[in-house]
This record gives structure tokens, sequence and C-alpha cells, in this order.
């Protein structure tokens, strides 16, 4: 066999690409991607101080109130605030779990209280002797006693959320539905950010979460308060304290009856006995200053052998007023 009837590499390529012979230029693969904006997640630089304090005192206020109903529960705590996609939150919760919706009035918008199903179904669990932690129970939804569980649990934390957020926000909770279908949970679109915060509840050493979904925009009327570090504990010992401290302050209290105005040389003419005509009459109504300020109008009066001053009305005066004193 000659080498002639063997077929080239070039013609072979030309076989096997239709007859084309002309090569293609092939586009270079590059590493650059478009990126995508709405895929991005971010939290304000210095993250939620205000909520995060917040709910540093709500895990504790809750672990005090829920122990007196379900005393095997050790302890409630605070694992993380985040924000995240909707839909990427939804996507980690296991089923069943418990989703119930809730406003926060004046606040618009409506928050998520989501319940997870191994923290009900551990809590019945110790309630009737068993271990802490959680059985199979797929492909069925809760009963009427893990319902009730559910309800009273959801109940508490939503109560006790209202009065934590109170101290230094006034709002009014209100429960609008539980749901076990997390399709009529939807409280905002899928790719919105919503603001989680996700707590931990230990049951005899096991631990199953709860969430508090939030959407972002919820909070702007009061940004100044989730976004800013405060105070958000009220230490009731040192209250009392200083209530204590202030009702045994010393305070200057002085009946004016009048003001009257001297030439310089009338008072050098003053001398021990000189009577001042001051010109009151026991109807005329005169000041009671508390310190430097006029607080009350009095009346002069007499009980028994001793002069005494009715309080008759307040003294409120506006800032320009105090100001000009």
């Amino acid at each position: 066999m000659s080498e002639q009837e063997f077929l080239s590499q070039e013609e072979i390529d030309a076989l096997l690409g239709g007859g084309e012979t002309a090569e293609e230029p092939q586009e270079e693969q590059s590493d650059i991607r478009p990126f995508d904006f709405s895929e991005l997640e971010s939290i304000k630089k210095g993250g939620l101080p205000g909520l995060d304090l917040i709910y540093e005192r709500w895990v504790k206020n809750f672990r005090d109130d829920i122990r007196k109903i379900m005393p095997k529960i050790n302890m409630v705590s605070k694992e993380s605030i985040y924000i995240t996609r909707f839909n990427s939150f939804m996507f980690k919760i296991p089923m069943p779990s418990s989703y119930t919706t809730f406003t926060m009035r004046p606040l618009k918008d409506t928050a998520l209280l989501v319940v997870d199903s191994r923290l009900v179904f551990t809590i019945i669990s110790v309630m009737f002797g068993g271990p802490a932690k959680p059985f199979k129970v797929e492909g069925r939804e809760f009963t009427k006693l893990e319902t009730y569980i559910i309800k009273d649990f959801i109940d508490l934390a939503l109560k006790t959320l209202e009065e934590t957020f109170g101290n230094v926000y006034k709002i009014e909770v209100e429960k609008k539905s539980t749901e076990l279908n997390p399709a009529l949970a939807k409280i905002t679109s899928g790719n919105e950010k919503v603001i989680i915060a996700e707590c931990v509840v230990d049951i005899d050493g096991y631990e199953a979460p709860i969430y508090f979904c939030y959407p972002q925009g919820m909070f702007l009327p009061i940004k100044d308060v989730i976004y800013t570090e405060f105070s958000g504990e009220v230490d009731e010992v040192w209250k009392e304290r200083l209530n204590d401290l202030l009702l045994q302050t010393d305070v200057e209290v002085a009946l004016e009856l009048t003001k009257k105005e001297y030439f310089l040389r009338e008072i050098i003419e003053w001398e021990v006995g000189t009577e001042l005509m001051l010109d009151v009459s026991k109807e005329d109504p005169v000041k009671l200053r508390i310190g430097d300020k006029e607080k009350f109008v009095c009346r002069l009066g007499k009980v028994k052998d001793k002069y005494a001053a009715l309080l008759k009305e307040e003294v409120v005066k506006d800032e320009e007023d105090e100001r000009r004193e």
C-alpha cells in the first residue's frame, strides 16, 4: 500500500468539519462575568445595634416568662441578626413549621414569626417524660395538642416582644394568622430584602431555632432607633434608687410677696425699725418660687397661728420665656 492511499491530517479535519477547511477563530474564555447588583447582600455599616439590643433584652424577658409555663426550657439566646432575601430565608426552613404573621402598629407592613417544628415536638416530648430530641414528622400536619402548644408559645413570644420594644418605641403587636403552608405566609416578594432575628431555645440540651422576619422597609420610620446604639435595658433597682435620691434632695422654696424699686439714697437712710410698706392684701395673688423658677400662683392665708399659702394654679412658661429669665 503506497503512502498516497492514506489521508493527510488536513483532509481528515476537512471531512470531519463538513468540508470546510478553514479554521474558525475561537473566542477566548474570560474569567470576567457581568455583576448582578440585585444579588448583592449588604448590611448597613455597624449592623443593626438598636434592634440587636432590643432582642438581647427580649431573650431575657422571654426566658423568664416561658419557663413559668414550660420549666423544661433551660435557655433562650439570641443567635444573630442579619439581612437576606426573603426567598433565601424561606428555603432554609424545614417542613412542617409554623408561620405566624403579625403587625406592629403604628409601623406598616407585616412581620413573620417562624417556629421550627423540631422545637414544638421536642417540648411535647419532654413534657410527657420523653427525651429532648425531635421525632420524625414527615407527611402529616400538627395535631390539636401540638397546635395548642404552638399557640401558647407564639402568644407569649409576641406579648414579650411588645413589652420589650415598648421600652424604646411604643408599638401594638397584633397577631393576624398562623399558617402551616409557607405559601400563605408570604409577607413580601421573594427577591426583597428582609431582616432576620434568629434566636435559639435550649430544651434539656437540645437546641432549636425560632425566627423573626421583618421587611427591611418596615423600620424606616424608626431607623434612628434600629440603626443607632442605645441602652435598651432598664435597671429597676437603679431606677428606684435614683427616685429615692431625688425625693431626698433639698430644694429652696420662697414665697414672693411683691417687688418694689427704691433709690439708693432711700436705702442708705434705712435703719433698724424702718417700716417698708409692701402694699399687698390677702386677696392679691403671690408667686411661689422653687429655686430660681416661678412654679405656682398662691393665695395668702393663715392656719391657726401660722401664715400659709394656698396653691391655686401652676405657672407654665414656654422655652422662650425661660430663656429670657
